[in-house]
């Protein structure tokens, strides 16, 4: 039973990988990694397997999202990197738009190029402290006062992790916006579909034969799902066994996500609320080294513990 669960896994090339609670968790002074990611990263890069970082980071460029990681030890390039914002302009240039923007700060010099005169649409991301009342209203005031209103969210998230605790994410404050103008964002990020096949496209890998790993069990895994990806969700970051068991009792009895632990003793494993894990397309594999490692080495590659592929 456990080589036939591990079949699917040898046709596996390449791995999206979320970042905010995946690979590091954000706070004061940059955040700080997981323990074991950067090691992690190096061992999936050397496996031979395709990576390229999926993230809706919106508080910073893309270049200096990049320098962070690097500054932590991970070996990684802005071409691995998937981000809303580089995607959102690709959007402005093709239509027209003119945006308003209500993001961080740090994020404006992505928008550089872009016209933003007489706006005729609203770009929000994670502004983090330029979240206030008056910010917020003057982009209500903008939508409200068009003929048909356009909103750009960069991601849908409801919240994330730094490292003094759970903040409050660009969602809920998209969702404000849709309520007081009757209007439906439209999403660049995850979980819009559109998004994971850009990441897929860049890298160079078929779904089917991909995994996105991330702790967002909507977000992430969700949005992959959609994709025809296999999905798995790890317990660090945002991870809540509560939130996961909730949206877990709404799924299909087929729905194929995994939940891995951050220590040796967690396995893999089907969805455990309505799917036996004899019945999971990825039960059982072998326990984790790595709150995500496992998805490189060694279960990708069961020649390593000396089965024949």
């Amino acid at each position: 039973m456990a080589e036939r669960g591990r079949g699917w896994a040898r046709a596996v090339r390449g791995l999206l990988l979320d970042v905010s609670g995946v690979l590091y968790d954000s706070g004061a002074g940059g955040g700080v990694p997981i323990a074991g990611s950067a090691e992690a990263v190096r061992r999936i890069k050397a496996s031979g397997l395709k990576l390229q970082l999926c993230t809706n980071e919106t508080q910073a460029t893309r270049e200096n999202f990049v320098r962070k990681l690097q500054a932590m030890g991970f070996d990684v390039s802005a071409a691995q990197v998937t981000a809303p914002a580089p995607a959102a302009c690709r959007l402005l240039r093709e239509r027209g738009l003119r945006p308003h923007l209500l993001v961080h700060d740090d994020l404006v010099p992505e928008f550089a190029e872009i016209n933003k005169t007489n706006p005729n649409c609203v770009v929000l991301g994670d502004a983090a402290e330029n979240f206030t009342y008056a910010n917020l209203n003057e982009a209500f005031r903008l939508l409200i006062g068009m003929e048909k209103p356009v909103l750009i969210s960069l991601g849908k998230g409801r919240y994330y992790k730094e490292t003094d605790g759970l903040k409050l994410d660009v969602g809920a404050y998209m969702k404000a916006l849709e309520y007081a103008c009757d209007v439906q964002a439209e999403v660049v990020g995850k979980p819009a579909k559109t998004f994971f096949e850009s990441a897929l496209a860049e890298l160079g890998v078929p779904p089917e034969q991909a995994i996105m790993i991330g702790d967002d069990i909507v977000n992430d895994v969700g949005g992959a799902q959609q994709c025809g990806m296999r999905a798995l969700q790890v317990r660090t970051g945002k991870y809540r066994s509560s939130l996961t068991a909730f949206l877990g009792l709404c799924l299909p009895a087929s729905f194929p996500w995994t939940s891995v632990g951050s220590q040796d003793q967690h396995t893999w494993r089907g969805n455990p609320l309505k799917t036996s894990a004899a019945a999971s397309p990825t039960a059982p594999l072998a326990p984790a080294e790595h709150h995500f490692g496992l998805a490189a080495f060694p279960s990708l590659h069961p020649a390593s513990h000396g089965n024949k592929p």
